[in-house]
């Protein structure tokens, strides 16, 4: 199912045990777009600290009730590596936290996440001390609520603005950026793939898409209040010319940089 990420802001995580607390930011990658990690803030049982929750324990999205269910206990969450979600997550937090659970990393690969991966006990303190020393501090996360906003520039010239993201909770996978178009075509928004995005550039607040202005005004129109099918889906692909994500034999692995251009 696709669900913009700003309505996940707020889910209430479910362990096995009792409740952690809720839903506050989502951090992607910016070589895949994948969800790595959710921010949740735990409230009083944790005494306010917010900690990370890798999608890879969830096993259960339940949109009505506006919950995420995790194969992780309390326990598991209060002993996991303190990190400061107030600022950048570092390759180093991330090699702390991967290491805790048994997560393998995930750079250095086309794959959003390992196929058949299952929850594993904690790993030993020599073991998360080692991947630690052998990670740098570079990372490539980026928060989803961070980026809205962002201007966008096409092929051409300058076309809106990052709206909001659309996130498959299947795969974890952003599949689709929100584009305002209103300062050019008032009132009309449409959907771009990350596939098609070029580069990033993080010090001037911008993303580069590869189109034309014409062909992103004359794209499909995204309705908020409207789900989004299939047939829509294969409408948006089949106008930009492009083959869709359910059929690569791979996610894509797109050629952004997190320096600016």
């Amino acid at each position: 199912m696709l669900m913009k990420t700003a309505k996940l802001k707020g889910f209430a995580i479910r362990a096995t045990d009792g409740e952690l607390g809720t839903v506050d930011q989502l951090y992607f990658d910016d070589q895949t777009w994948a969800i790595r990690y959710l921010t949740v803030e735990t409230g009083g049982w944790l005494g306010g600290r917010r900690v990370l929750i890798s999608p890879l324990s969830v096993v259960h999205t339940d949109w009505q009730a506006t919950r995420l269910d995790v194969a992780l206990t309390k326990k598991q969450v209060e002993d996991s590596p303190d990190i400061d979600t107030h600022q950048p997550v570092s390759r180093q937090h991330e090699a702390a936290f991967l290491g805790y659970y048994g997560y393998p990393t995930y750079w250095g690969g086309s794959a959003l996440y390992p196929a058949g991966l299952a929850i594993p006990p904690t790993a030993s303190a020599e073991a998360v001390a080692d991947r630690i020393r052998r990670e740098s501090a570079d990372s490539h996360l980026r928060s989803t609520e961070a980026v809205t906003g962002y201007s966008i520039g096409a092929a051409d010239g300058e076309i809106g603005h990052v709206d909001g993201f659309l996130v498959d909770d299947e795969a974890w996978a952003i599949r689709y950026i929100e584009v305002a178009t209103r300062n050019w075509w008032p009132g009309k928004e449409v959907l771009v793939s990350p596939a098609w995005i070029e580069r990033v550039s993080w010090e001037d607040s911008k993303v580069y898409a590869g189109l034309s202005r014409e062909a992103i005004k004359a794209a499909p129109e995204y309705v908020e209040s409207m789900p989004i099918t299939r047939e829509y889906e294969n409408r948006l692909y089949a106008h930009y010319g492009r083959p869709p994500y359910w059929l690569h034999g791979t996610e894509h692995k797109s050629s952004l940089s997190k320096s600016s251009a």
